[in-house]
């Protein structure tokens, strides 16, 4: 061999193998081109339209400019400050009472045998049913007067409510509605992390001295650690985007009493034909839920036991 080839060789190898790299890497550019560009279309690509349509001003004048101006209406507006404080209440209301309920569940139907099987499945029952048609149930059950909550509670002497109709109570009866669905979806998270708790520990806990309440507060909720940062994520996530019952059952009354933030931005876009308005508050709903569930995970994660 020459020098000549020895020389033309050398060259050769080094402009080769970045080319056996990109043809190896070549069928998964292929499998993975859908899925990039569904995410782009469908994901990425309204995220970045609502961001720019969130500082379009003028857009009913003719003359699109470029500010702040939707996001100072959007923090003027008293409607939008009453939906976010009804969001918070809301998401107190039906978070705390539906983990605790599903927590509480999952500890009574821990052990697998017929009776708690019945058992499950009836706290698993409302997770069927879809939250509109559940909406729909409760809209006839919450009547007032011909109800059927009301029938029965006028057997026991007590006037008629309108759960619906009133400020006082239409938040808190779609609250409770909230918890009825979302507690046996709860219940199968607590149960699959109660399943990785190791009972030789529960034991040697038991045969020290420790009670119920010691046990559950020193061995069962910090190995649960992982469990509740996957749930209380998803629960955050849950109380900003459900809003199927309120549009079925309230529409935002009465008086913007059950108003919650994804029905108030349906309202500006859908009726109000305000893009920019609900932009701009779908663009701080979301930060507000990053935020939140950012917070969460790190609080959880402080202490959280893994198991090795």
């Amino acid at each position: 061999m020459t020098i000549e080839e020895r020389a033309i060789g050398a060259v050769a190898v080094p402009l080769a193998a970045p080319r056996r790299r990109f043809q190896g890497w070549l069928p998964v550019f292929v499998l993975l081109a859908p899925t990039v560009v569904f995410l782009g279309l469908f994901t990425y690509g309204p995220v970045l339209r609502v961001s720019w349509e969130s500082f379009i001003v003028g857009r009913f004048a003719g003359d699109h400019a470029l500010g702040f101006g939707n996001y100072q209406r959007l923090f003027a507006d008293p409607h939008f400050a009453r939906a976010a404080l009804n969001n918070l209440i809301y998401a107190l209301g039906t978070i705390v009472p539906s983990l605790v309920l599903a927590l509480a569940l999952a500890l009574a139907l821990r052990e697998t045998n017929r009776f708690t099987a019945i058992l499950r499945t009836l706290v698993m029952m409302p997770l069927l049913i879809p939250l509109v048609a559940a909406a729909a149930l409760f809209t006839f059950i919450l009547l007032p007067g011909d109800g059927l909550l009301d029938f029965y509670l006028r057997k026991l002497g007590v006037p008629m409510i309108n759960w619906l109709g009133d400020t006082n109570l239409a938040l808190g009866s779609v609250i409770a509605i909230t918890v009825w669905k979302n507690t046996g979806y709860y219940m199968l998270f607590f149960l699959a992390g109660l399943a990785g708790v190791p009972q030789d520990l529960v034991d040697a806990a038991t045969i020290d001295g420790a009670g119920a309440w010691r046990r559950l507060r020193s061995i069962v909720l910090p190995l649960l650690g992982p469990t509740f940062g996957f749930v209380v994520p998803i629960a955050l996530l849950n109380a900003l985007t459900q809003v199927d019952h309120v549009v079925t059952m309230t529409q935002g009354g009465p008086s913007d009493a059950t108003n919650l933030l994804l029905y108030y931005i349906y309202q500006q876009a859908a009726q109000n034909y305000d893009t920019g308005l609900a932009s701009a508050a779908t663009v701080i709903s979301v930060a507000a839920l990053l935020s939140l569930s950012l917070i969460s995970f790190r609080l959880i994660e402080r202490g959280v036991h893994y198991e090795s």
